[in-house]
């Protein structure tokens, strides 16, 4: 087992291998509103957020989400935390805490052993019991590639309930978590990599979002998403256009994953990261090329992307000093200009 690699048994890694924001839009595209039916639906599809959201009618809702990718490390074990761990990151996004999860397998069974894919498992299970929550079942199918990821339901107070669309202007932007996460995968997928140098990535994407669930509580957190596969500025974007407002980003602010910086130049870029130029670079004014690539370098298991109203700072700040993290503000949110977003 030692010796499987299972990055080599997949055309693309972990939340890169995500259909194109531009593409997607298209999939999704309906002349009705499906939801019109049902306003118990909080929260659907419309907005592009993490997780849908019915209103239980008791003051809480219940929180729906799926998530699943093809391998993004070699160890298969680690593949399995990291799918998880970025499965549950959606309910944390929301606010909310998880209760329960399922897996979802697909497996090439006449390529790789059963063995293999019990470590994947036990990779998710892992990630589910940091996150106190039973991983209750699943469902398997025999698959070109292998295929892992959770459907995890969770609760949330509907006062604590975090969107995408409710930004406001003059809020501080942070990111709880680095980026370079796609460009050090990917610098693994195609054996560039030195040795170790793929550790902090890992350690990121296995980390959980718990702190989304307590910077709910403060009513100063207006806007609230996760950095996956549609890189910063893609999921930044979607904040903007459905909240009707625009942001500035300082470059220089904005924390990356050591040695980013030295796979880029060698050309490290992941195809998620080209497509998400591609689907969204005319809402963004003009960047140099290497903030254009980190900015929209494709995460797994990224971090939390949180809107604070300025007089909450304070109190965010203490919330994220109990997590050990120091942040600082990356940029502000500002009214409609030009473009959604503009990097200084």
């Amino acid at each position: 087992m030692k010796d499987i690699k299972l990055t080599e048994y997949s055309h693309g890694a972990g939340c890169g291998c995500k259909i194109s924001p531009a593409v997607l839009e298209k999939i999704l595209q309906t002349e009705k509103d499906m939801n019109l039916n049902y306003p118990e639906l909080l929260v659907g599809y419309n907005t592009k957020d993490d997780a849908a959201a019915f209103d239980l009618g008791n003051g809480t809702s219940v929180l729906s989400t799926t998530d699943f990718f093809m391998p993004i490390v070699d160890d298969p074990f680690t593949f399995g935390k990291i799918a998880a761990t970025n499965a549950i990151s959606d309910i944390y996004a929301m606010g909310g805490r998880p209760l329960m999860a399922i897996s979802i397998l697909g497996w090439p069974v006449n390529v790789l052993s059963p063995d293999i894919a019990r470590e994947v498992i036990n990779g998710g299970r892992e990630a589910c019991k940091n996150a106190d929550i039973p991983l209750a079942g699943g469902h398997s199918i025999d698959s070109p590639e292998p295929v892992f990821g959770l459907a995890v339901t969770g609760i949330v107070d509907n006062t604590r309930l975090k969107q995408n669309n409710k930004a406001e202007i003059d809020c501080e932007i942070f990111l709880t978590k680095p980026l370079g996460i796609g460009i050090l995968t990917t610098a693994q997928k195609r054996k560039k990599i030195e040795e170790n140098h793929i550790n902090p990535a890992i350690e990121a994407m296995t980390t959980l979002n718990k702190i989304g669930a307590e910077i709910s509580e403060l009513d100063g957190v207006v806007a609230l998403t996760d950095v996956t596969g549609f890189g910063l500025l893609g999921h930044l974007g979607e904040i903007c256009s459905g909240s009707g407002i625009s942001a500035v980003i300082e470059y220089d602010k904005v924390p990356l994953l050591p040695n980013t910086k030295k796979y880029l130049a060698l050309d490290c870029i992941s195809g998620g990261t080209m497509n998400n130029f591609k689907s969204y670079g005319h809402t963004i004014e003009k960047m140099t090329k290497e903030q254009q690539h980190i900015l929209c370098d494709a995460q797994t298991s990224g971090g939390l992307l949180v809107i604070v109203r300025k007089n909450d700072v304070t109190a965010f700040h203490e919330i994220t000093k109990s997590f050990n993290l120091s942040l600082q503000s990356i940029g502000h949110t500002c009214s409609q200009m030009g473009k959604l977003i503009k990097v200084i």
